[in-house]
């Protein structure tokens, strides 16, 4: 029989994350499921739990090629660190929320024994994500590229300073502004930085990139959605006084001088999400932002029940 092996990613410097790291590697062993983590977690849980010196580290003793789930205990920022940590690879994130909102993850930390049975017994589904493709270009060179599952986020790099930007779709220009930033996103980062923005909340079943100015100096700069095969750019240009940094997840960044040209486009390689609870993504949204319903006395003759409710976030 192939040896499981699970990838197992939490923040092992906040002592609720070590514990519940050191719960779910525990658990795994005693299923015959070998844990793998990185090598900094791996000293951190051995060195609480010295019993479990029989986890693995990726990279040393497991390559990404032989995970088959991984299992990530934090909020969303340790969800995109895990992404990261697995780009290019099949498997799928199944997500503990053990943050604040947790958009990304799928249970919560009271369900965590529940939630690695299933994992065990392979009981969960599993959605695709669409990313972002990142590439600055400055005049005819290709600098940097990497790439986004939230957004892509083109910045002014000093606070007193205003960034300068002109925007381009599909090969053509827009506007020009005066701006602190603009954020080009997924759907799936139509929650976090975008919403935040005051960008539309997109339902992730839908295949589409946002651009959300941030404190526009214009008349005509409001959200935009279009459709998953047209392409953003954002040009930093020579009237900036100063310079500009790209961000993307909150994770990759790169400075961007005068004249830095930002291109954004949907990515092949998708992110893959393992989801426990498959159901509207409007009841995600109640739950995860509090959202008073109070007074709603349900749908009437057939007028909502019943439809398909697509992937949830």
């Amino acid at each position: 029989m192939t040896q499981r092996h699970i990838l197992v990613v939490s923040h092992t410097g906040r002592s609720e994350s070590l514990e519940a790291a050191v719960d779910v590697c525990r658990q795994l062993l005693e299923a015959g499921v070998v844990p793998v983590t990185n090598r900094q977690e791996h000293a951190d849980i051995v060195a609480t739990a010295p019993e479990l010196a029989a986890v693995e580290v990726l990279g040393e003793q497991v390559e990404l090629g032989d995970l088959e789930l991984v299992i990530v205990l934090g909020g969303d920022g340790t969800i995109l660190r895990a992404a990261e940590l697995v780009r290019g690879c099949s498997v799928p994130l199944l997500g503990v929320n053990l943050g604040h909102v947790g958009f990304l993850a799928e249970s919560e930390r009271d369900d965590l024994t529940a939630t690695v049975h299933r994992a065990l017994a392979r009981d969960y589904l599993v959605e695709e994500r669409m990313t972002l493709a990142v590439r600055v270009k400055v005049d005819a060179e290709v600098v940097y590229e990497t790439w986004a599952l939230n957004e892509a986020t083109v910045e002014k790099a000093s606070r007193e300073r205003m960034l300068e930007v002109v925007i381009e779709v599909d090969g053509r220009p827009l506007s020009s502004f005066g701006c602190d930033g603009v954020v080009m996103s997924t759907p799936t980062g139509s929650t976090a930085y975008a919403f935040s923005a005051g960008g539309p909340v997109v339902w992730p079943s839908l295949d589409a990139m946002l651009l959300v100015p941030l404190s526009p100096h214009a008349l005509f700069a409001r959200p935009l959605v279009v459709g998953p095969d047209s392409v953003f750019a954002v040009e930093v240009l020579d009237r900036t006084q100063g310079t500009g940094v790209l961000w993307c997840d909150g994770r990759r960044t790169w400075d961007l001088p005068k004249g830095a040209r930002v291109i954004v486009r949907r990515s092949p390689v998708p992110v893959r999400l393992a989801r426990l609870h498959p159901g509207p993504f409007t009841d995600r949204l109640v739950r995860k932002f509090t959202l008073p319903t109070k007074g709603w006395r349900g749908p009437h003759d057939n007028d909502g029940a019943g439809k398909s409710t697509g992937r949830t976030n």
